[in-house]
């Protein structure tokens, strides 16, 4: 039986899609497997290729962040974005979606770790090195509550900024024809009305 922590995943994924798709993106879920994404936009040429991790949590924790890893501080691309899913307390809660570059992840996740293994503990101990890592909406108690970056909801500038995945891949319904300059102008029926008056003009 699946894991709660893997429907959650799942259902995550499934719904950045259908975001995705009803914005118009041409994207899909990636082979089971591949390595750093999930979900693939493309275009209809198949010049563009963005690739799409998706991180989903519910309400829970005290940190209120999205468990990440040691290999997430170095991945960096300008064609990786993270899509962080929160899917609040319950069903009744709007689902909400932070479309993050990798880069700014990646920064994010080392400087806060750094940070973190710098500051002594509660007791003056130093802190160990360990493989977790979080994502957090706001970093106030890491960095205090002055940082210029990540304080108290610093990342809402993300908040469904779809935009920064690039332009929706119109289909040819929604793409306005452009007249022939070398054509005459209206349809054909007025042009063969024309045609016929000037022909009426000349007998």
């Amino acid at each position: 039986m699946p894991s709660q922590s893997s429907l959650l995943g799942a259902a995550g994924e499934h719904y950045v899609l259908c975001q995705l798709l009803r914005r118009g993106y041409i994207a899909a879920l990636a082979p089971l497997g591949v390595p750093n994404a999930d979900i693939l936009i493309t275009d209809t040429e198949g010049q563009r290729l963005v690739a799409i991790q998706v991180k989903s949590k519910r309400n829970i924790g005290t940190d209120k962040g999205w468990h990440m890893k040691p290999k997430h501080e170095r991945l960096i691309s300008d064609s990786l974005f993270y899509c962080f899913v929160n899917f609040g307390d319950g069903f009744e809660d709007r689902t909400q979606t932070y479309v993050i570059p990798s880069s700014v992840v990646a920064a994010a996740i080392r400087d806060s770790h750094q940070h973190w293994l710098k500051t002594p503990g509660a007791k003056g101990q130093a802190h160990k090195d360990s493989q977790v890592r979080r994502f957090l909406p706001d970093y106030s108690k890491v960095f205090g509550n002055d940082h210029p970056l990540y304080g108290a909801n610093w990342i809402e500038k993300y908040l469904e900024a779809w935009e920064l995945l690039g332009t929706p891949q119109k289909s040819p319904s929604e793409v306005d024809e452009q007249p022939d300059p070398d054509q005459p102008r209206g349809d054909k029926n007025s042009r063969e009305e024309e045609s016929h008056a000037s022909a009426r003009s000349r007998i």
